[in-house]
């Protein structure tokens, strides 16, 4: 009897280390989506949920606009959702006649979404992306400069609370623009400047309820569209709660508890540990799909949407975009403070 069982033990432990070894050999996802360059060539739609999925058929906003500029150009993340590209072009141009120079603009996703290598959770389906607290300068800036230089924070060295000396009514607008547009669900600040929109909006507060606070983000707002009509695959976030927001949810960023440190041994990031098979069974399509003919194919420009590439097939389980010009309409480690 005890020979069986120790045979069974370690034929047990056989079959785990095999199946150990076969989840080591599985490739990161986030290795298969940073090799692709260009999107999919399929028809729109974003798959999955904000932190676990995959984009079809993305679309690039140019690097430069005239109410806009796309920053570190070599991450290549300036892909989305043809949706969220057409918002953020719209975005930039009520901003600008509201006073706000021009949208410094972040990542958005990668050609064809999926985890990124470093920086963020989300930003997957290209429904998510990142506008710098500072507007765009009067003198245009070159490559090089929106490769080194960075956006300062809103807040007072070493505090929780905003910079006075930093923060203005175009910073209150330029949100309350974002929260404008119904396509938008929530937009991610700092607590503190969540705390200071609480404390100075007059008028109108219903905005504030989409102005959410989260760890980081005082140098930027990241923006989040809701799921697209044409993308059923897209896991929709819980609704953000009634109200403005400005209650014990908030008071709560402000006591000592958001701010400890995780407890346990610390543990990788999502996205360092995630595998294809972690995602939904339609991104392995959207790695698979080609690529079209050129970058310049598949950027926006203007009201007549990108011009889409030529394909002779449809990739597997993904249908072909159209050849004809169309309008275009969670989780992170705790830091420490």
């Amino acid at each position: 009897m005890r020979q069986f069982l120790y045979r069974l033990a370690c034929a047990s432990l056989v079959l785990c280390s095999a199946f150990a070894a076969n989840a080591m050999a599985e490739p990161l996802a986030k290795d298969l989506f940073a090799a692709h360059r260009l999107p999919a060539v399929a028809a729109p739609q974003s798959i999955g949920f904000y932190s676990k999925g995959c984009v079809a058929g993305a679309i690039a906003i140019p690097p430069d606009g005239p109410t806009w500029q796309v920053m570190r150009l070599s991450r290549n993340r300036r892909w989305g959702h043809p949706e969220l590209i057409k918002l953020l072009v719209q975005f930039s141009q009520d901003a600008a006649r509201d006073g706000w120079r021009g949208l410094l603009i972040g990542d958005i996703s990668q050609p064809r979404g999926g985890p990124m290598s470093s920086g963020h959770a989300s930003h997957q389906i290209g429904l998510d992306a990142d506008i710098w607290f500072s507007p765009m300068p009067a003198q245009r800036m070159t490559v090089e400069q929106r490769e080194r230089d960075g956006s300062p924070s809103m807040l007072k060295k070493g505090s929780l609370y905003v910079d006075d000396s930093r923060w203005t009514r175009a910073h209150e607008a330029v949100l309350r623009r974002a929260a404008s547009y119904p396509q938008i669900e929530r937009i991610l600040v700092h607590p503190g400047i969540k705390k200071k929109l609480c404390d100075t909006v007059k008028g109108d507060r219903s905005w504030l309820r989409k102005i959410r606070p989260y760890w980081g983000h005082d140098a930027h707002f990241h923006i989040r569209m809701k799921c697209p009509a044409d993308s059923p695959g897209c896991r929709r976030q819980d609704p953000v709660p009634p109200g403005d927001g400005c209650d014990k949810s908030l008071a709560w960023w402000f006591t000592e508890e958001p701010w400890r440190p995780a407890k346990g041994p610390a543990k990788p990031p999502a996205r360092d540990v995630m595998t294809i098979s972690a995602l939904p069974k339609e991104c392995r399509a959207v790695l698979a799909a080609p690529s079209p003919a050129s970058e310049v194919a598949v950027t926006y420009m203007g009201g007549g949407g990108p011009s889409a590439p030529v394909a002779a097939s449809a990739a597997q389980g993904l249908p072909l975009m159209s050849l004809q010009p169309q309008s275009i309409p969670l989780p992170t480690p705790r830091p420490m403070r």
